[in-house]
């Protein structure tokens, strides 16, 4: 009991609260193009949601990586797949996006909307899975 207890207590950074609003601004930037095109639509402020959304990945994926004692054999386990499944999606997504004739800088902003989206949701749920693992309680 008091090793389950030691789980849900444990005080860790606001990995998933960083990655979630990542996702929530890539899903932004996303629907800002989608709704634009066939038009090209004014790039600025997609590719400053863009670049947020990919530094606020890198700092949780830094203070994660911090993380000790963590499951990471959970974590790896969870995140493997879930990419596998988020790569097919996010490569989906892109083929659409050339399929309807997207070219140009649109379609790199939305190619790296896509890429920074499918490293977020594994890391999501492959950190959620993890922490609450009762070896990473230590």
């Amino acid at each position: 009991m008091s090793e389950s207890a030691s789980v849900l207590d444990r005080k860790l950074p606001p990995i998933a609260e960083l990655l979630v609003t990542s996702l929530a601004l890539m899903l932004a930037g996303g629907v800002y193009l989608a709704a634009h095109l066939p038009r090209p639509p004014a790039l600025g402020p997609v590719e400053i949601l863009l670049v947020a959304g990919a530094v606020l990945t890198v700092v949780a994926l830094v203070l994660l990586s911090r993380i000790r004692p963590f499951a990471w054999n959970v974590f790896f386990k969870v995140a493997r797949w879930a990419l596998l499944a988020y790569v097919v999606i996010a490569g989906l997504l892109g083929f659409v996006f050339i399929f309807d004739h997207t070219r140009g800088a649109t379609l790199v902003v939305l190619i790296l909307t896509l890429v920074v989206f499918a490293f977020d949701v594994p890391a999501i749920i492959a950190f959620t899975v993890a922490r609450y693992d009762e070896a990473s309680a230590g």
